[in-house]
Parts: structure tokens; C-alpha cells; sequence
């Protein structure tokens, strides 16, 4: 399959959508499937970049209009979005983000094109405030042609079923995963002092993830000379934590790491004991999941689709206000006040079950890091939701193309009789390209990916660390006839060395 994924959220930006494109990306090439990323342009990051395994990304040189997202014109990027979608020989364009334009104009472009479409949700949406409805409508209109929908929780779907008016059947929920290979437990980085308590915050400091709520339950701890904050991330909350610590005199038990990348987080998280999340909504929350995956107990709030993300063993949920997110954590704390008090086996990552009152450890939810781990690691892991998304990509396959009038029809079923001039101008456009730039004039990528040695052998499933990538040189300058002679023959060859016996 040859699949284009759109969205505006992608490296070097930082963030859970990110990650669940790269990681999936990464998993469908390894399967043997061709695969390339849409984004916008970051800084000077512009033009055709690659990735690990080949991963082809355009950074299409549009600029941003707000909080990284581009401005919603719906036609001005037609032209380059048709020609990269014709040049790759796309089947299928998968949008990921309700936030994101990009990805929503790229599906645009695909179904009048013929191709079939994708969307993932990884957000949760109200239904009384104004920019909700707003959002709620251009979401049920850009979903009205969309062939099939993903999202990350059965609390997400249900959402998106009711303010995108979307048939139930045309929605599946795939979980995100993580990768526990790499976001292990490491209890050597904990500090020293017995006594210590480190308390993880990893997120982007805004209103919707609870920033407010975390600034409330500081002062109730300076009193706590043992707990100590470990706080990740940045944004336009940042100054309000600030400001209370500088209150409540707590610089040396507050420390504020500022943005981090995502090859920091692990490191940031094997500090930490407890891991806080105070998020007011949420789809899914990769957050918790890699927490739990380092071995940290999670405390969280009572939101969206977080109740179905972790097991109770690995959680404790609590209520959406600053009194119960604090009896939750003190709860968390005397967890591991009892672990420390016992002994140091589970601070050293020791799996013997043989320590006194270990089994009501297990009750009370105070489990080894590494049992976290190994939890975590059976319930979410990247090769299941690689090929539960395969299903999706098949299903839609089988589908029949649209056709204009019956894309207009569905347009028409969302009550904004306006959207119909803006999907018949898009259709114009196309047409006049088709005229202008005619297809048989736009240079044909390769089917399958060069930079990958193996993709039938590949197949197996193999931990991403283990992927052995061969780096074969692009022809530069050539005609198309000349790029895809020289492409079959590498082909050949390589098929021919394969069945050879070694």
C-alpha cells in the first residue's frame, strides 16, 4: 500500500501526535509498505528530508497561521498537494489531528482525486462553548466524504460520533503504544536520600492540561520537605508555576526544566517516584503510559479516556479538582513511604516476590518498576496497532471511489449549504491542473522504498532498535523512465541474491 500521512504536527515539533505518526510510520515501512509524511515547514526545515528507514517527509513550504497550524484557505494548496499525492502514487491519504488544517485539506484533495481517506482523532471536544461548536461543525464537514475514522479510546469515539455526526460503523478505536524498549525503568538515577520523593510533571504547560490545578496543590506541600517537583514542558502557563514557587519560597524543591525533547523524557522520568497528570481533558494521554512504562506510580485525573489507559494496579484516578488530585497523591506517597520502609528490593528494580508484605504491595497497587514495565509492555506495543490500522487501510481499499455528486450529497446531510461552492471551486481547480499540469507530465516516484534492504524479509515482527537499514543512492537529475529502469534492475538483483542459497 502506498499511503500519504497528513498533518501539522510533526518533527521537530514535540507532542503525542508526533510520536504516534513517527512511530506508525516507522512500523508500516517495516511491514513493507510505502509510506511518506505531509507537514508544513518548521523554521528552515523546508523542502524533502529523510527520516530513519527512509521515512520521506515534505516540509511544504506554507506558513503558519496559529499554534503551528496553517491558515484554513482550503484551496491555495491545492497545486502542491495534487502534485505530490499524483508524483508518490498515493492509495490512501491518512489525516491525523482535528487541530490540524493541513491534514483536513489533504484528504480534501485526495477524495476529489479519487483516492480514499483516513482520519485519526486524538483529541476530545466539548459542545457548549462557542469555538467548540465552530470546531464541531468544520469537523462534521471535513469528515462528510472521509472514508473511515480511528481513535485512540471508546470515550474518543463516542465523542467524535455525536459532535461529527459520523456513523458508528465507519469509526475504530486503536490505542496508541509505546515503546517499553526504550522507556525502561532505571532506579540507579533516583536520588540517593532515602527520604527524597520526586514527583514527575511532563507536559505542555497549558490551561486544558491543568496547569491550574498542579499551581493548587504546590502550596499544600511546601510543608512536605521531602517531596520534591520535577516539572517538564513549556507554555504560556509556565509563568503561573513560577510565580508560586517564588510565593512559597520552594526554588529548591520546584525545579522547572523548560521544554524538553522527546529523547529527554525518559531521562527525566527514571528520576521521578510518582508521575502527576492533571489534564482537565484527554483522548488517550501517552504521558501516563510512558510514565508507567519507566516504572513510576501515575496519579491522574478522572478525564476522557484516561480511565481506560491503565489498569488500577497502575493508577490512581482521581477527580478534576485541586482537594482530590491532592488526596490522590498523598495517597501515591505513603505507597512509597510503605516500599522504602520494607526495604530497597523494589528501589534497585528486583522482581523477588519473597519480601514480607510484598503481595499487599501488590494490592495496594506499589508494584516493582520493572513488573510496570512488563504490564505495559503486554498491553500496548507498536506491532498491534500497526496491523490493527492495516485492517482500516484494506477496508477502505474495497470501497468504491466517490463520485462528485455523491461527495456534494454528503456535504449537503451537515446543514452548510456554503461548504458546496467551496467543494465545486476545489473540483474546478483540479480540473484546470488536469488541463495545465496533466499527470502524464509529473515524474512517478518509485512504488517501493530504496532505502530499505529486505522488505519482504522484514515482515517479521522486530523491535524498531533492531531495523537494519542499506542506503541506496536516489538518482538525481534523471528522466522518470531512466529513475525506474535502474530502480527495477537494483530490484532484481537484490530478489536474485535473496534466493540464492547462502
Amino acid at each position: 500500500m502506498r499511503i500519504c500521512i497528513a498533518s501539522d504536527f510533526f518533527y521537530p515539533n514535540m507532542g503525542g501526535v508526533e510520536e504516534h505518526i513517527f512511530n506508525l510510520s516507522q512500523c508500516l515501512l517495516s511491514r513493507g509498505h510505502k509510506v511518506i509524511i505531509v507537514t508544513h515547514s518548521y523554521g528552515d526545515r523546508t523542502g524533502i528530508r529523510y527520516m530513519t528507514n527512509g521515512l520521506k517527509v515534505y516540509y511544504v513550504p506554507i506558513k503558519v497561521f496559529y499554534n503551528q497550524v496553517i491558515l484554513p484557505t482550503m484551496i491555495c494548496n491545492i497545486p502542491l498537494l495534487r502534485y505530490i499525492l499524483v508524483r508518490e502514487q498515493i492509495e490512501i491519504v491518512h489525516g491525523h489531528s482535528a487541530f490540524s488544517t493541513l491534514a483536513h485539506e489533504a484528504m480534501n484533495v485526495g477524495q476529489l482525486i479519487g483516492l480514499r481517506s483516513v482520519f485519526t482523532d486524538h483529541s476530545l471536544f466539548g459542545f457548549a462553548d462557542l469555538s467548540a461548536v465552530v470546531t464541531n461543525k468544520f469537523l462534521e464537514i471535513s469528515l462528510a466524504n472521509c472514508n473511515h475514522c480511528i481513535c485512540v479510546s471508546h470515550t474518543g469515539k463516542e465523542n467524535t460520533v455525536l459532535r461529527a455526526n459520523v456513523h458508528q460503523a465507519k469509526v475504530s478505536v486503536i490505542p496508541n503504544a509505546v515503546d517499553t524498549a526504550h522507556f525502561t525503568p532505571n532506579p540507579c538515577h533516583r536520588p540517593s536520600d532515602p527520604d527524597r520523593i520526586n514527583v514527575v510533571v511532563v507536559s505542555r504547560l497549558v490551561y486544558r492540561k491543568g496547569v491550574d490545578l498542579l499551581a493548587g496543590i504546590l502550596p499544600k506541600l511546601k510543608n512536605c520537605p521531602n517531596i520534591h517537583f520535577i516539572i517538564g514542558g513549556d507554555g504560556p502557563k509556565r509563568a503561573l508555576l513560577e510565580e508560586i514557587r517564588e510565593k512559597n519560597n520552594m526554588q529548591d524543591r520546584v525545579t522547572m526544566l523548560g521544554g524538553l525533547e522527546h529523547s529527554q523524557v525518559r531521562d527525566v522520568l527514571t528520576q521521578g517516584h510518582i508521575f502527576l497528570n492533571t489534564s482537565l481533558t484527554e483522548a488517550y494521554c501517552m504521558a501516563i503510559v510512558e510514565a508507567a512504562s519507566c516504572g513510576l506510580q501515575v496519579v491522574s485525573t478522572r478525564v476522557g479516556g484516561i480511565p481506560e489507559v491503565l489498569p488500577e494496579s497502575l493508577i490512581i484516578l482521581t477527580e478534576p479538582t485541586v482537594e482530590s488530585v491532592y488526596r490522590g497523591l498523598m495517597v501515591a506517597i505513603r505507597r512509597e513511604a510503605e516500599k522504602k520502609q520494607i526495604g530497597c528490593m523494589y528501589l534497585n528494580g528486583s522482581m523477588d516476590g519473597s519480601v514480607g508484605g510484598s503481595r499487599d504491595l501488590r494490592r495496594t497497587g506499589a508494584l516493582c518498576p520493572f513488573e510496570r514495565n512488563n504490564i505495559v509492555a503486554n498491553l500496548y506495543n507498536w506491532d498491534n496497532v500497526t496491523a490493527r490500522t492495516e485492517k482500516v487501510y484494506r477496508k477502505v481499499l474495497l470501497e468504491k471511489e466517490s463520485t462528485l455528486g455523491q461527495m456534494m450529497v454528503n456535504c449537503l446531510r451537515s446543514g452548510v449549504w456554503p461548504f458546496l461552492l467551496v467543494i465545486s471551486l476545489c473540483h474546478l481547480i483540479l480540473r484546470f491542473l488536469d488541463w495545465f499540469v496533466p499527470r502524464k507530465y509529473i515524474d512517478r516516484c518509485p512504488l517501493d522504498n530504496p532505502f530499505w534492504e529486505g522488505t519482504v524479509a522484514s515482515r517479521s515482527r522486530q523491535s524498531l532498535n533492531d531495523v537494519r537499514v542499506h542506503v541506496h543512492p536516489i538518482p538525481g537529475g534523471e528522466s522518470f523512465g531512466k529513475s525506474s529502469s535502474s530502480f527495477n534492475r537494483h530490484k532484481k538483483r537484490h530478489n536474485k541474491q535473496s534466493s540464492s542459497p547462502s
